[in-house]
């Protein structure tokens, strides 16, 4: 018995080292008094004295995981009850405050006239550093919330009021009727500006807002094809069952449309510089506008990646 009892002592010893003083009289007797019991019970059913007492303590456990169930201290760093708002917070900012610092990082540096592949490196390295305080910070302070009021956070009870609502077929459909009125009236102005302007040279002919160069090289009209065929995927979405294909490639043509209004504007191919003059624009306006066409290009992206993944997840 005396090997039985070091070991009873061992395993006690080692549960109550991980409980504060105050607990540790009543969970020893406790717990001494619920090995006893459960070893004479063993004993009873004829099991060797020391096989009983070994099959008692590997029944408890891990001395550590049954001092936490004890102290009712959480063994996760982010326990069940805050998991979903944890994730939820966390994919909230990560897709909103990340691309905000990356898109005025790189407005920065370009306003600043710093070369564009330093631009690059400094635009991700925001955006990863970002990332990282995000997930770090965010992490830490829920599991700090888990730890300091395990008691006074249980689950939300979840009730079928809370699924979202099915969007209504009628509603989707004037949608798509306002993209393609936005369309048709987006692409005559487009088509229209460099015969209709508030500006004229001394010839009396009128001044294109937009640059000549769209259309030297046919760039704007790639540009209205890649809106047609957008729009074209809506009307897909609307009529076709969904499918990995559809979306993959809806995402894509959506996403094309920002880029080459980005890389447009980064290479000042936006406005006609006849117009600028005529119109004594100072010379800021370009660049801000370009700026602008910049940062809503990019809103259009990120939200373009995330509509894709919030459908995807609901199929």
């Amino acid at each position: 018995m005396t090997t039985t009892r070091t070991l009873t002592d061992r395993y006690v010893e080692a549960t109550l080292s991980r409980l504060p003083g105050r607990q540790r009289p009543d969970i020893e007797k406790e717990l001494r008094a619920s090995i006893a019991d459960a070893v004479d019970d063993r004993i009873d059913a004829g099991t060797d004295p020391a096989e009983a007492e070994l099959a008692v303590l590997a029944e408890l456990g891990d001395p550590v995981r049954l001092a936490a169930g004890y102290a009712q201290r959480p063994l996760q760093l982010i326990g069940p009850a805050l998991y979903l708002d944890y994730t939820r917070l966390l994919t909230a900012l990560l897709t909103t405050v990340v691309p905000a610092v990356a898109v005025a990082v790189g407005l920065v540096g370009g306003l600043q006239g710093t070369p564009a592949l330093r631009v690059v490196g400094d635009t991700l390295n925001a955006a990863l550093t970002t990332g990282v305080h995000i997930a770090v910070w965010t992490t830490l302070l829920f599991a700090i919330i888990e730890r300091a009021a395990p008691h006074r956070t249980p689950a939300r009870p979840w009730t079928p009021s809370a699924l979202p609502e099915p969007p209504s077929r009628r509603l989707r459909y004037a949608e798509l009727i306002t993209e393609s009125v936005a369309l048709v009236l987006f692409t005559a102005f487009i088509l229209l500006s460099p015969l209709v302007s508030t500006r004229t040279d001394a010839d009396g002919a009128p001044i294109g807002v937009f640059s000549p160069w769209l259309w030297e090289t046919g760039v704007v009209y790639a540009f209205i094809a890649l809106l047609v065929a957008s729009l074209g995927f809506s009307y897909a979405k609307y009529y076709l069952r969904w499918s990995v294909p559809l979306a993959v490639a809806g995402s894509l043509v959506d996403i094309a449309c920002p880029v080459t209004s980005i890389w447009l504007a980064a290479n000042g191919k936006v406005l006609n510089p006849a117009f600028v003059q005529a119109a004594g624009w100072p010379a800021d306006v370009p660049r801000w506008i370009g700026t602008g066409i910049v940062v809503i290009s990019i809103l259009t992206v990120v939200h373009t990646v995330t509509e894709g993944i919030r459908r995807a997840r609901h199929r």
